[in-house]
């Protein structure tokens, strides 16, 4: 049974039928990917734009106020689960019940093709609760990382022959500091998915996610099989495009 399943795998990326519903597993994954698709790459992003440039004004500025009040907000977010981030947006910012009622509420997602701003109004709460704890490490990692290449010795040497310290950060030192940070995006992004379950789940998004998390409840092993599997193909992807941007980052590598 083993051997047939893995050569459907290979010659057809056949994963199987559901025991639970008797649906084929691959149609019900990649009707349900660009759903998961939208909440990992829109939290990728969100968690970039704000980790980084956090870590930036923290190097820049070390132990300032300013960096001080973001390392705190960093270490509050780090250490507050996902669900518990995803409950309380939910209880304060969502249409519905929450008490502010500004973005849409659990269970209001469409698909992007259906309508554009009701698909982005209603990923934003997914978004920050996803990215909120690696924007925080991001930023940790990035000062830390900002701040031991502005002391090397190329770093002062560009600064005696007069450059403009704008220059000096951009162009010499944040290059070479960003190199461990995107190493770590790499590595991180099977973390991303498994944050991207729990974010499903809270906010009842039908992604490959909660259909994982359904699988996992209803004991459907060809679903339970498909889902780790695309996980796995993603991990690997995400590895090779961070191979590829390697070249770009740093002059020192480059491929035959």
């Amino acid at each position: 049974q083993f051997w047939i399943y893995l050569k459907g795998l290979v010659t057809h990326f056949d994963l199987g039928y559901s025991y639970y519903n008797s649906e084929s597993v691959k149609s019900e994954i990649f009707s349900r990917l660009p759903a998961t698709i939208s909440v990992t790459v829109g939290g990728f992003i969100v968690w970039m734009l704000i980790g980084i440039p956090v870590g930036i004004v923290s190097a820049i500025r070390p132990r300032s106020v300013v960096d001080r009040v973001m390392m705190g907000g960093s270490l509050v977010a780090i250490s507050a689960p996902v669900y518990f981030l995803g409950l309380v947006s939910l209880f304060v910012f969502a249409k519905g019940t929450g008490q502010l009622q500004w973005f849409g509420a659990a269970g209001s997602y469409v698909p992007i093709t259906q309508d554009f701003g009701t698909w982005f109004n209603s990923l934003i709460l997914p978004w920050v609760t996803l990215a909120a704890a690696f924007a925080a490490f991001y930023a940790r990692m990035m000062r830390g990382n900002l701040i031991e290449t502005m002391h090397e010795d190329y770093i002062r040497t560009a600064r005696a022959k007069g450059l403009r310290e704008r220059v000096v950060i951009t162009k010499h030192g944040l290059r070479a500091a960003l190199t461990p940070v995107v190493t770590m995006a790499g590595m991180d992004i099977g973390l991303l998915l498994g944050g991207a379950i729990l974010t499903e789940i809270v906010f009842n998004i039908p992604g490959v996610g909660r259909y994982a998390y359904n699988a996992i409840t209803n004991s459907d092993l060809p679903a339970i099989q498909g889902t780790v599997l695309f996980g796995a193909f993603f991990i690997v992807f995400a590895n090779l495009v961070v191979d590829i941007l390697y070249a770009f980052l740093d002059p020192r590598v480059t491929y035959g």
